[in-house]
């Protein structure tokens, strides 16, 4: 294991232990996912830069060690659920660029149907549990998936994912806390990448030392340098055997670093250019590479015909997502809700009568002409005060033969009733 030293404003200093290489087409691959998603992230940001991407996008640009380390550490039965800084960790998952890239697009062949966008990946058939966009969300998500695997018995493990920023939410100290008490399999892992958003880890934490922030709650803290995907790989291999087989959650601290700002809306004005340059020399990307090289697993044109297969692939990704059609207008409401005996979506769309109300309340389809004119009528007499949604009679005082009119007198009867 690396010992990490983190640094507040510059690179961390690491003092490497030696990791020995996995077999060269293991090898092959890690390096050749870290390229494919930083192809990826690369062209993916040119798409927003191009209007084809709408929202949000949070590109993971130097991260690519913490995603593929840890990632392949982990079984094909293992859940893995992480930030709305996702796109990588799809990727990792098994996840096709094109429905990546078609996602990002927000179109019908996207992972989530183009429906969640860049913060919203998802991939239920390789365990991908998703992105979330809201910071701290998905921790108590990953204890819900622990204790489903421990409440069926199996020996699948949870690996999840955050930024520094969200170990300052309360949904870390109640996600660690339970993970502890009820004994479940998870592992906890901050991506430290020095700053919450814009915000440096020392202004906004006082323990600058994630790792240890776990002790209070009954979880272990390791480290790793999320720069190198060795030492990632063999601290989170660790964490996950002592999650699996001792049902003791840890909590692993990657540090790491992005190379871009926040968002692709960030002026990045919290960090000099010195500053990333300087990290930019421990680019994961790079220095695997060159150690393959170094080791004669990889030959320098063996690393071109990687970097050529990614830039391909992603060059398809592209092609695929802009022919993709966006989402018919009219499945909306597809999937929003569930109501009764499973059909779809009443609850949002139904107007076949005034008011407010559950679609099941309207079974009658006999009645649907009358109470579409009942509807006219009602919106006909309001059209004078259009201000005031709730002034005309609802379908339940006109079943009843009450009116919502004269509430004073209807009040003053009460009175003189009582």
């Amino acid at each position: 294991m690396a010992e990490v030293h983190a640094a507040a404003h510059g690179v961390a200093s690491v003092r490497m232990a030696e990791h020995d290489l996995p077999e060269p087409d293991a090898a092959r691959e890690w390096l050749g996912t870290m390229m494919l998603i930083r192809r990826f992230e690369e062209r993916a940001g040119e798409m927003y830069a191009k209007a084809k991407v709408g929202g949000f996008l949070h590109l993971a640009i130097g991260e690519e060690a913490t995603i593929v380390g840890s990632a392949r550490a982990m079984r094909d039965d293992d859940y893995l659920i992480s930030t709305y800084r996702s796109h990588g960790h799809a990727i990792v998952r098994g996840t096709s660029p094109n429905n990546v890239m078609a996602e990002l697009f927000g179109r019908v062949d996207g992972c989530s149907k183009g429906r969640g966008g860049s913060m919203h990946m998802f991939d239920l058939e390789r365990r991908f549990m998703g992105g979330y966009g809201i910071v701290g969300g998905n921790l108590p998500i990953a204890v819900g998936l622990g204790l489903g695997a421990d409440y069926q018995e199996t020996e699948d493990a949870v690996l999840c994912q955050f930024g520094d920023g969200a170990a300052n939410q309360g949904t870390f100290g109640e996600a660690l806390n339970l993970a502890a008490l009820w004994k479940l399999p998870v592992v906890f892992m901050v991506t430290n990448n020095q700053f919450g958003m814009g915000t440096s880890l020392e202004r906004h934490s006082a323990v600058t030392d994630l790792h240890k922030r776990g002790d209070g709650f009954g979880v272990p803290g390791m480290r790793c340098d999320g720069m190198d995907v060795l030492d990632t790989h063999a601290v989170t291999s660790e964490a996950l055997k002592k999650a699996r087989e001792d049902r003791q959650p840890v909590l692993v601290e990657a540090i790491t670093y992005r190379f871009r700002g926040h968002s692709m809306a960030d002026p990045e004005e919290y960090r000099t250019k010195e500053q990333v340059e300087e990290w930019r020399k421990r680019d994961p990307v790079l220095t695997f590479g060159e150690r393959l090289v170094e080791e004669e697993v990889l030959t320098e044109d063996d690393l071109e015909e990687l970097d050529k297969d990614a830039i391909a692939k992603v060059d398809e990704a592209v092609r695929f997502a802009d022919e993709s059609p966006h989402p018919e207008p009219e499945s909306l409401y597809d999937n929003v809700y569930v109501l009764g005996d499973q059909v779809r979506g009443w609850y949002s769309v139904d107007e076949r009568a005034a008011g407010v109300h559950r679609g099941e309340d309207e079974r009658d389809h006999s009645q649907d002409g009358a109470r579409r004119e009942q509807f006219e009528a009602v919106v006909e007499s309001q059209s004078g005060d259009i201000g005031d949604a709730g002034s005309g009679p609802s379908d339940s005082a006109k079943d009843s033969g009450k009116s919502d009119e004269a509430p004073e007198e209807a009040e003053d009867t009460e009175k003189a009733e009582a």
